[in-house]
């Protein structure tokens, strides 16, 4: 059987090690048999993760992938961080230099859950003279900034966290110089303004299943949603890729954090210490909240958080 290999690469500091094996375990749950995920790690001088071992226990219930670990050194060491996001989030922009086996590969953050197999959208999506490919909303909270300081559509910026990239291009016009020379600026979004802003006109939209965000979950939640066709609609519910971008199911409850939970139990990183706290320390605060509070959040839940088909009625 010809095995169809994927290059993906996460970037993360030590802080992110078991979200990252979670993220991981995930995407070998969801592999077809004949796929190969070539994994390329990329970390700074500080990270203890690489010697650990951690990762590596990935292999006592799957054999589908290898791990490489790059090291960057101290790039991006002054870079602005704001939100909580660190400095780890720029090394996705050296990827081009730093990976220099293949012409094209899969980039993800790894606050991420897989529902699906990655080869047959990484073998069809070519690019082309496209710099980059992701996913775009329609709508976003922060429309007027992309506008004004990105000065772009807002249905034409990307979320960096799940992008295929074309290296081979990015390394014949040196991307990763203007890369540079704008991560030395405080943008507020950080590598996706950057990422965005260099790749201006060069980006392919993939269909919302790709990368689901938060402001995708609330488009779905719409059952009038005009923006998506139902064959795409589809697709992002049952086997879409979910981004934790905003609240982290490990940190709270959170759309969708039962889906990650799930993958927690299954993965050699499973510590039920761990779970059980969670859920304790979780009940005593949903306990200790007043009446309208609870009202409030099981409104969220239902209302906005699921997603009603009503094409039979």
């Amino acid at each position: 059987m010809d095995k169809h290999i994927v290059p993906i690469a996460f970037c993360f500091d030590d802080n992110l090690i078991m979200p990252a094996g979670v993220c991981i375990t995930s995407l070998l749950e969801n592999a077809k048999e004949d796929t190969f995920y070539d994994i390329y790690i990329l970390h700074d001088d500080t990270c203890k993760y690489p010697k650990s071992g951690y990762l590596e226990r990935l292999k006592q219930n799957y054999s589908n992938f290898q791990l490489q670990y790059r090291n960057v050194g101290n790039m991006f060491q002054n870079a602005f961080e704001i939100r909580g996001i660190t400095k780890a989030a720029y090394f996705r922009l050296l990827l081009p230099d730093v990976v220099t086996e293949y012409e094209r590969m899969l980039y993800f953050d790894v606050d991420i859950i897989f529902r699906s197999d990655l080869s047959e959208i990484y073998e069809r999506t070519i690019l082309n003279d496209n710099y980059v490919a992701g996913v775009s909303t329609p709508h976003s909270d922060i429309a007027s900034y992309i506008q004004d300081v990105a000065q772009m559509q807002v249905d034409k910026y990307i979320c960096s966290g799940s992008i295929i990239m074309n290296l081979k291009k990015m390394r014949e016009d040196n991307l990763v110089s203007r890369f540079k020379n704008e991560a030395t600026k405080d943008w507020k979004y950080q590598d996706q303004d950057i990422l965005n802003m260099v790749c201006k006109d060069r980006i392919e939209i993939l269909p919302p299943w790709f990368g689901m965000v938060g402001t995708i979950h609330q488009i779905l939640a719409d059952k009038n949603q005009t923006y998506y066709d139902q064959k795409d609609v589809q697709q992002a519910l049952t086997h879409g890729i979910l981004h934790y971008n905003g609240g982290k199911p490990w940190n709270e409850f959170c759309y969708n954090f039962d889906i990650w939970w799930e993958y927690y139990r299954k993965s050699v990183f499973f510590d039920h210490i761990f779970y059980h706290n969670f859920y304790h320390r979780k009940m005593f605060a949903l306990d200790a909240l007043p009446l309208m509070k609870r009202v409030k959040l099981l409104a969220k839940y239902f209302v906005y958080g699921t997603y009603k088909d009503n094409r039979s009625n």
